[in-house]
């Protein structure tokens, strides 16, 4: 088994692409989603446009105008500035809703064409960058980072050479300086409000803007640590500016402690700032790393963070950033509503390779794609911390469940093991004593979030390549193609070579469970497993590590529906839309309420006090008028739901789908299986210069994705050989697009 392909080639040669069936899209439903595509690319330009022009004198002008104008209406300058600053995000984010309704499964983008005849570079799957401090970085991302620092450096630069054009003369150096000190910091924070605008859009996990551009929440969260940095490095600059500011004029205790009525109220300020360096220092990946609890306990400071901004500038400018925000707390209150509700775990499983397994009820109607994350709370062993797992089943596995599998690394994962042993050894007493078993494991779940199409099935030759547990979302995504191989699905994929690398051989049965040889005829599947810590195999022929320690888990007999919420962005686009324009539609009518029966008639002026109103207002239009959509939407769920006791309904379904669909069989089965698809090196690491180098003579000119799930290093390892590969192809070599499917909070 150390040599591969000995009696056939690694992969078989690129042939033309089965025929897929696509039903043909209305001429109305095609022009609708033109218009609606269109409308958002010219609202989103010319917001872009507007934020980089807004330094501008003349933009200046115009603005002070507008905000003369509309000064004495209903809504006032607050209702100006979220018009102006966040107006452009809302609509396209109630047109996007409105695009993938419409869009539905159409939008898949599968071709009847052969996919083999013009093999074209995508930006966002070319890497340029795979090493340093943004890891591995597609062409598409670094054009988003370097529009981000053009627009830094512009706006900082013409602020600077402003003020200095604008100070008098006559003033004394010390007095030149300080005036200098505090109107570039006014500036600085005001490009920091801009970059706060995109801030909390990446960690919108069920966000339509996400969905529209199809980028998952477990690559936006990078992103958002981006965005992070600027956006601190900026806030930073702004406070060390007005303390050189008020040390040079002498009274810099007595100006930290100023909390003004009329004007910015700088304690309010420097408690915001204080917040934001804590959650910026121990996200740093040094602190991370050594201690994640840290990071997750302090990164909850959030809250003190944007409250005490929106009393440190007013309502009026905190509007300027608003929008982003209201979009992170319309998911936020989504995701607790959903996580309130404890899961069913059907099955719970600790493999000999130091690997957890767990199957979770869902109900039919909740969808999701192969590649997908859900989020897990289990009470036992923590209130407040929620883990990501990649999904390990397939949606065509089966209707009522979801199976995640969990590597023991740390404290949690450990803790979860032990929970999940003990429970095994009290149910085998309690069975031996014929008594009723106790109540198992208490899991509460958040999503699933991943892409919003499964884009494994649109390439006809795919790359797995995985490091360790990163084999799980690959078991999900060979499941889905064997399904909808069987099925006569839509499915481009032909030819799948699984890359694999792995410590010790113990972890070789999680491949063995998915049975492929019932499409070895329409679909090409070699492996390559490379155990890199043992220098032969440690059994005898035949033989396999015991499979499993497993406790048939029960919900509560009190809780009538256990399956997985479907109270979620994801989840269905009318209520998710309807969720979405409530909201919005409550916050106007709130700000329009709030300023005729109080802050007119009482003449509210605090700055403070009404930047903390409006924050308060969009809590409340969240809560209160989504609030009942989203009852609506749990009623609209309990009476679709075909489960009526996840005990006795779920866990015989799950059987009977696990027995059919997952294929779990006994251990010579599992080697066979093993035998038959994998070519196994020991002591060795994969070379993936000379595994795309195989591919590229025996693919020839396509277009290859490439799928990689692993540790950092072995991600941009692969990321630096499919760069090095693209750039210096042959007009016969393939194009490898490169998709990262790892998750490193």
């Amino acid at each position: 088994m150390d040599e591969i392909g000995v009696h056939n080639p690694l992969l078989l040669p690129s042939q033309p692409s089965r025929r897929a069936f696509v039903r043909k899209i209305p001429l109305f439903v095609t022009l609708a989603k033109w218009t609606l595509k269109i409308t958002m690319w010219v609202l989103f330009i010319s917001w872009v446009v507007f934020i980089f022009l807004f330094p501008l004198g003349s933009v200046q002008t115009l603005f002070g105008d507008w905000i003369v104008a509309t000064d004495g209406t209903l809504y006032g300058t607050t209702g100006t500035l979220l018009l102006l600053f966040n107006g452009p995000l809302l609509v396209i984010a109630l047109l996007s809703i409105a695009f993938l309704a419409i869009s539905g499964e159409e939008e898949l983008p599968y071709k009847k064409k052969k996919t083999s005849e013009n093999p074209s570079f995508r930006l966002w799957t070319f890497p340029v960058l795979v090493d340093g401090l943004f890891g591995v970085v597609s062409a598409a991302e670094l054009i988003g980072i370097l529009l981000f620092v053009v627009y830094t450096m512009w706006s900082v630069s013409y602020y600077a050479v402003s003020i200095l054009d604008k100070i008098p003369g006559a003033l004394s150096l010390k007095a030149q300086s300080c005036l200098f000190l505090a109107v570039f910091g006014a500036y600085l924070a005001s490009s920091g409000m801009f970059c706060l605008a995109f801030l909390f859009l990446p960690i919108a996990r069920g966000s339509v803007l996400l969905r529209l551009i199809d980028i998952p929440f477990e690559h936006a969260t990078r992103y958002h640590v981006w965005l992070g940095h600027l956006t601190m490095s900026l806030f930073t600059l702004h406070g060390l500016c007005y303390i050189a500011a008020w040390a040079m004029e002498g009274d810099l205790l007595a100006k930290i402690l100023e909390w003004r009525e009329i004007g910015v109220a700088n304690l309010a300020g420097v408690i915001s700032l204080a917040a934001g360096l804590l959650m910026w220092v121990t996200s740093l990946p040094p602190v991370r790393k050594l201690n994640f609890e840290l990071f997750f306990y302090t990164h909850q400071l959030y809250v003190i963070f944007i409250a005490f901004l929106a009393m440190h500038v007013g309502d009026f400018l905190f509007a300027c950033a608003a929008g982003g925000i209201f979009i992170y707390i319309l998911d936020r209150f989504l995701r607790f509503c959903q996580s309130r509700r404890t899961v069913g775990v059907i099955s719970a499983k600790c493999l000999p390779c130091g690997t957890v397994e767990l199957v979770l009820a869902k109900p039919e109607n909740l969808q999701y794609n192969a590649l997908s994350f859900i989020f897990l709370q289990v009470r036992e062993l923590s209130w407040l911390q929620w883990h990501p797992f990649s999904v390990s089943s397939s949606p065509l596995d089966g209707k009522y469940h979801i199976s995640v599998l969990i590597k023991v690394l740390g404290k949690w994962t450990e803790n979860l093991r032990e929970k999940i042993l003990k429970n095994s050894e009290a149910e085998q007493q309690q069975s031996a004593l014929s008594c009723t078993p106790p109540t198992t494991l208490t899991v509460s779940v958040e999503g699933p979030y991943g892409h919003e199409i499964p884009y494994h099935l649109v390439y006809e030759h795919l790359v797995l390549v995985a490091g360790g547990i990163g084999i799980s979302p690959f078991l999900a995504v060979l499941s889905d193609i064997v399904h909808c191989v069987k099925e006569g699905r839509l499915c481009q994929v032909r030819n799948i070579l699984i890359v694999w690398a792995v410590k010790t051989s113990n972890e070789l049965p999680l491949l063995s469970t998915i049975d492929m040889d019932t499409v070895s005829s329409k679909l090409n599947i070699q492996t390559l497993i490379y155990v890199t810590r043992e220098s032969g195999p440690p059994l005898e022929e035949g033989q396999v590590p015991n499979s499993a320690l497993e406790f048939p888990a029960r919900c509560p007999p009190r809780l009538k529906r256990c399956s997985m919420s479907v109270l979620v962005g994801t989840g269905h686009n009318l209520w998710s839309g309807l969720y979405l324009i409530s909201s919005t539609a409550g916050l106007v009518i709130i700000l329009g309420l709030l300023d005729v029966l109080y802050i007119n008639p009482y003449r509210i002026s605090a700055w403070w006090y009404k930047g903390l109103l409006l924050l308060l207002c969009m809590i409340a239009s969240v809560v209160v008028f989504g609030g009942l959509v989203v009852g609506l939407w749990h009623l609209w769920e309990r009476k679709i739901s075909v489960q009526d006791q996840c005990e006795d309904d779920a866990s015989d379904v799950y059987k009977a789908e696990h027995e059919e669909t997952v294929g779990r069989s006994d251990s010579n089965e599992h080697r066979e299986n093993l035998s038959k698809l994998t070519g196994i090196r020991y002591g060795a690491r994969p070379n993936f210069k000379e595994i795309f180098g195989t591919i590229s003579k025996d693919w020839g000119s396509v277009d290859a994705g490439v799928i990689v799930c692993g540790p950092p290093s072995f991600e941009s390892s692969v990321a630096k050989e499919i760069r090095s590969h693209n750039l210096r192809r042959q007009r016969d070599d393939p194009i490898f697009h490169f998709n990262s499917h790892s998750f490193d909070l």
